[in-house]
């Protein structure tokens, strides 16, 4: 059985890292006392797929994972089992069921949406956001690799505040395999110090014919 799970990922958890997220959905199925399925080999490991993955210090309203059990199992069981079991910071949004030959979810995702919020203002923050739309690349680095941003900005746009309000800009980004966009790295391009933003993931955009 294939379940995939949507689920908020906030505060409590917002500077747990890829790899220990992937150990917190273990745990939480051993505790639920799920049977979770493992892979062959000599090392098995247990069969459960993270869909994309969210930089350290960021939280997230939608992240998705799929995880394989032994045996099928009702889904209203699962969540329950799951509402005991998962630590501070994650909240189950819900379970479906996933045909098992269904492509790898990193392989489906098309593009993540972001919403960046200033700690405090910035001048002429409309205005830095339309010389970054004008640029027609913007070559950054990455593992000491240069790379083309731009193309992977889908949307930037400021979004409207109230005047007590902090700043807020919305972004959507592309999250193939291979070309993703990194709101860090657009942060960084409009001279934002990464530091004096929050930043949450609001949606997982997949494919087409995706799920």
């Amino acid at each position: 059985m294939r379940i995939r799970i949507k689920f908020a990922k906030t505060d409590a958890m917002r500077f747990t890292g890829n790899l220990d997220l992937h150990r917190a959905w273990e745990r939480s199925f051993r505790r639920a006392d799920l049977p979770l399925a493992y892979s062959q080999g000599f090392n098995p490991r247990p069969r459960i797929q993270l869909a994309s993955a969210l930089p350290l210090g960021f939280t997230s309203q939608e992240e998705i994972v799929d995880v394989w059990l032994e045996e099928d199992l009702p889904l209203k069981a699962i969540n329950a089992a799951l509402e005991d079991a998962l630590p501070p910071g994650l909240q189950l949004l819900e379970i479906t069921e996933v045909d098992l030959r269904s492509p790898a979810l990193q392989t489906q995702i098309e593009a993540s949406e972001f919403i960046v919020t200033l700690l405090d203002s910035l001048p002429n923050l409309d205005k830095r956001l339309e010389a970054l739309l004008r640029l027609e690349e913007l070559i950054r680095q990455r593992r000491g690799k240069s790379y083309d941003l731009r193309p992977l900005i889908l949307d930037i746009a400021l979004l409207p505040s109230g005047k007590s309000d902090p700043p807020r800009i919305f972004l959507r980004l592309a999250s193939r395999e291979g070309a993703t966009g990194r709101p860090e790295e657009v942060i960084d391009a409009l001279g934002i110090p990464v530091y004096n933003t929050r930043v949450e993931r609001t949606k997982l955009i997949f494919e087409a014919n995706g799920s």
